[in-house]
């Protein structure tokens, strides 16, 4: 009878235990999502905008690959040592190696990372090397091109990578579907170096080609100053816009081939297109008041376009 009750006691107490590490394990992924999502929202509005509109799990796994984006992204802004800033892009370059690796022992126990092992672990495989892509655009991001094609090799490593990874996510593994994530990439790729021209003043760079420069005649200092009156300025903007819209409309033609479950990775597609069309009415001049002002309309466009199946 005793040696039954010990027994009993036995089971109960791995039962407790084993309850209570559920729970904890359960209130750790709960945290480590929100923080994503927190991260994601802060730094990156307009892709959380159109991430919201996935289903889960794919939104988890979304939301987990532009967290680990985000994290790297800022690496450059927020460190002034470029040396510090290596080390730690080579920290991320080595926990993607171990997590793909499944060497968990030496892996930190950070958020990101948390939710980063849910998503390579996951039933849809994803590729190594986009996320190592990623990172090496961060690395040699001094964003000084020479030719459009450096810029358009820009966008592809460090914005068509997130893409293909969120495709991957879907369980989408089609060439139609990659060719519009790569031409959607570099169309969001060079607006949000447009878009940054404004504020690089403090890094004193200039992420315009240098062959687009000398062809209208224009300094770095000019684009930096920037004033509305430049003409030769707006020239250049207009041109870097039209290559953009180039890729967008390109991406967009491609809608009929891709499959459904795709095009909901495709949304930022629209703010892209939005920013363009504002881009225009402000004669490309990159800081007119109506650009720097967030887009009221852009989460009920998006959703709209989303709906209709858009992008």
């Amino acid at each position: 009878m005793y040696n039954r009750l010990c027994t009993v006691n036995q089971r109960l107490t791995q039962a407790i235990l084993f309850i209570r590490h559920a729970s904890n394990a359960a209130k750790d992924s709960t945290l480590a999502q929100n923080y994503c999502m927190n991260l994601v929202r802060q730094y990156d509005k307009e892709n959380f905008l159109c991430t919201l509109l996935l289903k889960n799990p794919e939104r988890r796994s979304a939301l987990a690959i532009r967290a680990f984006n985000v994290e790297i992204a800022r690496i450059t802004g927020t460190v002034s040592d470029d040396k510090i800033g290596q080390m730690r892009l080579k920290f991320w370059e080595d926990t993607i190696d171990k997590l793909f690796k499944n060497d968990l022992k030496h892996v930190p126990e950070q958020p990101v990372i948390q939710e980063l092992k849910n998503v390579i672990d996951g039933q849809n495989k994803l590729t190594k090397r986009y996320f190592q892509r990623l990172i090496s655009a961060r690395l040699n991001a001094n964003l000084r091109f020479v030719t459009t094609k450096q810029m358009e090799e820009y966008a592809e490593n460090s914005v068509c990578s997130v893409l293909y990874l969120l495709l991957e996510a879907h369980g989408v593994r089609n060439v139609h579907a990659d060719h519009a994530a790569s031409h959607l990439g570099k169309a969001q790729g060079i607006v949000n170096l447009l878009r940054s021209i404004p504020y690089q003043e403090r890094r004193n760079v200039v992420p315009v080609p240098q062959e687009v420069l000398m062809q209208h005649g224009v300094s770095q200092e000019r684009v930096l100053r920037n004033r509305k009156e430049d003409k030769g300025v707006e020239e250049v903007i207009f041109q870097l816009a039209g290559l953009a819209h180039q890729h967008l409309e390109k991406a967009r033609k491609l809608a009929a081939s891709i499959p459904k479950q795709a095009k909901p990775v495709l949304l930022p597609g629209v703010a892209t297109g939005r920013y363009l069309e504002r881009l225009r009415k402000a004669n490309f001049h990159i800081t007119d008041s109506r650009l720097l002002q967030k887009d009221a309309m852009l989460p009920l466009v998006i959703y709209w376009n989303h709906f209709r199946g858009k992008f």
